[in-house]
């Protein structure tokens, strides 16, 4: 398989047996048997026409910040964005960027050209493409304020296309991409003109508000539960006595209830395990079932 994928992608964008803990916010992951890195929508079609061609499973891995990969790692392939996917420019009110920008960079553009809309993104520890799959949002923003289309590689007759914001169906945490499988190659935000210093204070103020309530000190997968309808996660979580349990090196952040950070050596069993309890202790307490918000990738 390495030497058929080496026909593709140059031998020094390809790994073997890449561990996956090197690669997600939780510092947790067995290896995965091929990691490649992609700089172009033409590798990536041919890489996943490879992929399906020898029936071989295959992951798109942004900054592995809502990732939680299994112990056993990942048989398949991993695919990370690099080259063009990383870029982003400006053009008067609108931004183009493509999906394997990291959020904080793509604030800091907006930023630069003295563009408001993407402040609630700048401490966001996930790539573009990441955000627009899960619609992701802080502190009143999210990225369906700020879309206007997406380009997008379709899996499953290999064709590029454009969606309208309405066609992604974003909700909470929700976008059509569940749905559909298809996977963002870039897309256009319109932002609105307003003073650089402004923006850079108002990003200053959030960051220093996620610093005091957020466990950054600890590798996590940021909240780790989806917010229940009429609830707050770590409230219900702090009602049930469960702030500090822990499973293993994993454990419920005393400081922000509603993460699960790694404490230390933590393995994905003790995540997962500990994710378990804390859904079935807050459902037998309150009545409310919640729902994880962090992706598991691999077998568990």
């Amino acid at each position: 398989m390495l030497n058929n994928i080496s026909e593709i992608i140059p031998i020094d964008r390809i790994k073997y047996n890449e561990p996956l803990a090197s690669h997600t916010s939780f510092n947790i992951g067995g290896p995965a048997d091929i990691f490649v890195t992609i700089e172009n929508e033409d590798e990536l079609a041919k890489v996943i026409d490879f992929a399906k061609a020898e029936n071989i499973n295959y992951f798109l891995l942004g900054n592995g910040s809502n990732v939680l990969a299994s112990d056993a790692g990942f048989r398949g392939i991993i695919i990370k964005l690099g080259g063009d996917f990383l870029n982003a420019t400006v053009d008067g009110e609108l931004i183009k960027a493509g999906a394997g920008i990291t959020l904080t960079k793509l604030a800091n553009v907006a930023m630069n050209a003295s563009l408001t809309g993407l402040e609630f993104a700048s401490g966001i520890p996930g790539t573009l493409g990441g955000a627009l799959f899960m619609n992701a949002g802080a502190y009143g923003g999210e990225m369906c304020q700020v879309v206007t289309t997406v380009k997008v590689f379709d899996k499953a007759d290999g064709q590029i296309k454009t969606f309208t914001n309405e066609e992604m169906d974003f909700g909470y945490r929700h976008s059509a991409f569940k749905e559909n499988g298809c996977i963002a190659l870039s897309c256009k935000m319109k932002l609105s003109p307003s003073d650089a210093t402004t923006i850079r204070e108002t990003m200053l103020d959030l960051n220093k508000r996620r610093k005091e309530k957020q466990p950054l000190e600890y590798p996590s997968a940021g909240s780790t539960f989806k917010r229940p309808e009429g609830y707050f996660a770590g409230k219900l979580i702090e009602d049930a006595g469960l702030g500090g349990y822990t499973v293993g090196g994993a454990q419920v952040s005393e400081k922000h209830k509603g993460f699960v950070i790694n404490k230390g050596g933590a393995t994905a069993k003790d995540v997962k395990d500990l994710i378990n309890h804390v859904i079935k202790t807050v459902e037998e307490n309150d009545g409310v079932t919640l729902e994880p918000e962090v992706l598991f990738l691999g077998e568990f």
